[in-house]
């Protein structure tokens, strides 16, 4: 499976359901050009959006044919099972900034959570719905989400071998978030090397836990 972060809170994920399959391409939370960064462009398979606001649900650079997903559900596309779970973009139950998904995808015996634009803590039914969980990506900088306490405790409830952060505060990005730094400090992950691209088997996460990666842009 290879990761591809182009920032904020969108992934790319290719992956291949079965062995001798073809890649599937998975975008997850496009940005529009208001966050500052290059938006995603080319080819997608699966099109995951935790909700409508545009830095989380532009499509415009991506190649029409995609399957696009956005709202909860459990969805079964080309191999790849999806499950969407509903939950709050702030911590009033969606009155400020409305209802956010979270997605977990499994593929190659892994299962992928993406966190979307959580707002809240997750309560223990929540946290027993995600399950076990390979790879979490979680926001961490605070303002519009969860901030990097409340992103540590939710990691420490749900126990992932692999956490990705994001939605933080980069170079050239005009979102008022706060930056990765308390969130790695938490785990003793200060100084923590960029990968650009992150390539993962299932043997590779088996004997991990709570092991951060943090991710750049190319």
């Amino acid at each position: 499976m290879l990761i591809t972060y182009y920032g904020h809170s969108c992934f790319k994920i290719q992956t291949k359901p079965k062995r001798g399959d073809q890649d599937v391409t998975i975008y997850l939370d496009p940005f529009d050009k208001s966050v500052g960064l290059k938006p995603p462009q080319g080819k997608a398979d699966i099109v995951l959006s935790s909700h409508s606001h545009s830095d989380h649900s532009n499509t415009q650079g991506l190649r029409e044919g995609f399957f696009l997903v956005d709202a909860p559900g459990e969805y079964t596309l080309q191999g790849i099972s999806i499950i969407g779970l509903e939950s709050f973009h702030d911590d009033q139950k969606g009155a400020l900034r409305g209802r956010n998904t979270i997605f977990i995808i499994e593929s190659e015996g892994m299962r992928v959570c993406h966190l979307g634009d959580l707002g809240h803590p997750l309560s223990e039914e929540q946290v027993e719905e995600i399950g076990d969980i390979d790879i979490l990506m979680i926001p961490v900088g605070g303002t519009y989400t969860i901030d990097a306490q409340t992103a540590q405790k939710i990691s420490a409830h749900i126990e992932p071998s692999v956490i990705i952060p994001m939605h933080y505060k980069m170079k050239d990005s005009t979102i008022d978030v706060a930056d990765e730094k308390e969130f790695l400090s938490l785990f003793g992950a200060e100084g923590k090397q960029v990968e650009t691209k992150l390539n993962l088997k299932k043997k590779d996460t088996d004997e991990k836990e709570n092991h951060i990666i943090l991710m750049g842009i190319e």
